[in-house]
């Protein structure tokens, strides 16, 4: 997350993410962000808690990685609002966006990332990454996990392979 460019010229990714500050979601994407900037690409990082994100927001990303805790089997009320908010707004407009989701999940994490992925269809966005689900609290390797989404992100990008 160097500076080296000017903003316009850099890759910009966009992390939106919705649960509670201090809880374990927000571990995870404290871990996604340190991935990020431990990185070194020349990579705009725009971190936005999901209702604070909005149209411009999405149209200004070139890449998007989404947060969420599992609530009942879902993905977050936060999380849906931004979809909700945006879909029409950008329809064809973001097509192609690559885009990877992490879950911190109570139970299996696998309906929310099943709901984010029809919405995903629904966009027109491309995974580049296979969902992260951490159950339960985070351990040092699920925490390393998320850092090496951030990574990984912030590389294709700024390599422009994603």
């Amino acid at each position: 997350m160097s500076s080296a460019l000017p903003s316009s010229s850099r890759p910009h990714l966009l992390l939106i993410y919705a649960g509670h500050a201090g809880g374990r979601t927000h571990a995870l994407v404290e871990a996604v962000k340190r991935g990020v900037a431990d990185a070194g690409e020349d990579v705009e990082l725009r971190a936005l808690p999901a209702l604070a994100a909005g149209i411009d927001d999405l149209l200004w990303a070139s890449g998007l990685l989404i947060g969420t805790p599992e609530h009942f089997g879902y993905m977050a009320g936060a999380i849906k609002d931004f979809f909700d908010r945006t879909f029409y707004p950008v329809q064809g407009r973001v097509d192609g966006l690559p885009y990877a989701i992490f879950v911190s999940a109570g139970n299996d994490g696998s309906g929310a990332v099943a709901s984010i992925e029809r919405i995903a269809l629904g966009y027109r966005w491309k995974p580049c990454a296979e969902a992260l689900i951490v159950k339960g609290e985070p351990s040092v390797a699920d925490l390393q996990r998320c850092a090496e989404l951030g990574q990984t992100l912030s590389a294709g990008l700024a390599l422009g392979v994603l």
